[in-house]
């Protein structure tokens, strides 16, 4: 059997960017709006005010500066607050697949391959625009690919749990090279108004291609060295929007129809479960964590990332081992920790081992280890 490699990736960057202090400063215009609005209730008692945020919060709170977005002036309507974005027919390319399309074709010109070399297609991703037909198909078609095409989601862990499957499809011979693509419009399920959350998130979307390597002709290649991956039931990550709300009659526009996390468990026990679940692949991989190259994490949180490597490595962690995205492109959910090996790989040396790891909604984590070939 030969074996699986990663042999191009690709990354679509939405076209504007919204600073911290362009963030804030809607945001706080917003706060004084509705305190306004409710003021004699605040005054009352029956209803506390909401308070401003800032750019030093944010950037202590989670270590990001910046963020993309597909659209911004919605955003930062303090009448709005969510982007504004065009309803497309049915005969167009749907927003999702042509993002998707965009970093494909980079990961397909990084790989030396054409659509037609591509026999699978998985799109994987926090958030799908609509129940069918499948992304992942209209991307298969959009690219002239052959073969099957299927939507799959597991929130922040998405791609990781992506890539086992295309590892699988690839040495159980259902496919010989397979696109795997993140396209994560997260600002359309933000929650712009709250303080706690208003800033996680941005858009983006990341592509992958993993196939054979007798037939990857590529300069540089990531051989699979294996992939695990784990879920544990938790409700501190949560957004009900769905397509029962109107059989519900539930109001489309409540607090729980946007992304919510109860943050500090999150960040509690999420920590100890991805050190854990990374420590064990390599022990079952007989590698060593000092002996890891780089390590390429889920970008939600800077505290969060230091941690979880320092737990394995026992040493400070610096940027080399653990590169940063967040503060560039925030919280991209499945696509953040491919966004970190897209852009931080290429001084690795020939032999050098590395592990992509997410984790997140579920609660999720799922870990692959590459070595460079």
């Amino acid at each position: 059997m030969s074996a699986v490699v990663i042999s191009g990736t690709g990354l679509y960057q939405p076209p504007h960017t919204i600073t911290n202090d362009e963030l804030v400063a809607s945001f706080n215009a917003y706060v004084d709006v509705w305190n306004a609005e409710h003021a004699a209730e605040i005054e009352a008692g029956t209803r506390q005010p909401l308070t401003h945020s800032s750019s030093e919060f944010i950037e202590k709170a989670s270590g990001i500066k910046q963020r993309y977005v597909m659209e911004k002036s919605g955003i930062l309507d303090p009448q709005r607050m969510y982007p504004r974005l065009q309803e497309r027919s049915d005969d167009q390319l749907s927003i999702l697949a042509e993002i998707a399309v965009e970093a494909a074709k980079k990961a397909l010109a990084a790989a030396g391959k054409t659509g037609v070399d591509v026999d699978a297609v998985i799109c994987s991703c926090s958030n799908l625009q609509r129940a069918y037909p499948a992304i992942a198909i209209e991307v298969q078609n959009a690219i002239g690919a052959k073969g099957y095409g299927f939507d799959m989601n597991v929130a922040c862990s998405a791609a990781t749990f992506a890539l086992e499957q295309a590892v699988n499809a690839v040495k159980n011979g259902s496919a010989k090279c397979v696109l795997v693509v993140n396209p994560e419009i997260t600002s359309g399920h933000q929650e712009w108004k709250d303080r706690d959350c208003h800033f996680i998130f941005g858009d983006v979307a990341t592509a992958t291609i993993v196939e054979r390597a007798d037939t990857a002709t590529s300069a540089e290649q990531w051989e699979v060295l294996g992939s695990q991956l784990a879920t544990q039931f938790s409700n501190n990550i949560r957004n009900n929007f769905g397509y029962l709300n109107r059989s519900e009659d539930s109001d489309p526009q409540a607090r729980d129809k946007t992304f919510r996390q109860e943050g500090r468990k999150v960040f509690k026990e999420v920590v100890p479960i991805a050190s854990a679940h990374i420590e064990s692949q390599l022990e079952a991989l007989s590698i060593q964590p000092a002996d890891v190259r780089r390590f390429w994490l889920h970008q939600a949180n800077l505290s969060m990332n230091q941690l979880i490597v320092k737990k394995l490595i026992g040493a400070e962690v610096t940027p080399d081992v653990a590169p940063l995205i967040l503060d560039e492109y925030a919280n991209t959910s499945s696509a953040g920790s491919i966004i970190a090996f897209h852009l931080h790989r290429t001084d690795l040396a020939s032999g050098d081992v590395g592990v992509i790891c997410s984790f997140g909604a579920g609660y999720s984590v799922g870990s692959v280890v590459l070595r460079k070939r």
